[in-house]
């Protein structure tokens, strides 16, 4: 008898992050993240949800994470990086919100890089990103 097993892709468990970040269930993902330091690369995918309860879980999982390992978060800044580049200022925005929460030197000399952003929403938020971090 042979025993097949079925691995589960990248995508898919990037999906499930996702509905389990929609359904409020941070917890299970703070445990997830904390045992496989690569999902912090999946942040940039997983902002791009268009679910509000997603991009919010995001944040509110990165709050908990600061708390908990704060030196893994760094991780997460290739992937925003990318988001800083989008045509959608609710992404940029979103990657700035999520630096300003990693807030190493790094991350925060990317916020103030955004300064001249073209949308005056994403520039208030680097302005409050920067006002907390001073």
């Amino acid at each position: 008898m042979t025993q097949s097993f079925h691995s589960v892709s990248d995508q898919e468990l990037k999906r499930v992050i996702a509905d389990f970040l929609d359904m409020g269930h941070v917890e299970n993902i703070v445990a997830m993240f904390r045992r496989e330091p690569r999902y912090y690369e999946w942040t940039g995918d997983i902002l791009r949800d268009e679910r509000f309860s997603v991009r919010l879980g995001i944040s509110v999982l990165f709050e908990e994470l600061q708390n908990i390992q704060p030196e893994k978060l760094a991780l997460a800044i290739p992937s925003l990086v990318e988001l800083l580049m989008a045509d959608e200022p609710l992404l940029r925005g979103e990657a700035i919100s999520l630096l300003g929460i990693i807030g190493n030197e790094k991350a925060l000399a990317l916020v103030r890089r955004q300064q001249d952003d073209p949308d005056s929403q994403v520039r208030e938020m680097v302005q409050l990103v920067l006002e907390v971090q001073a």
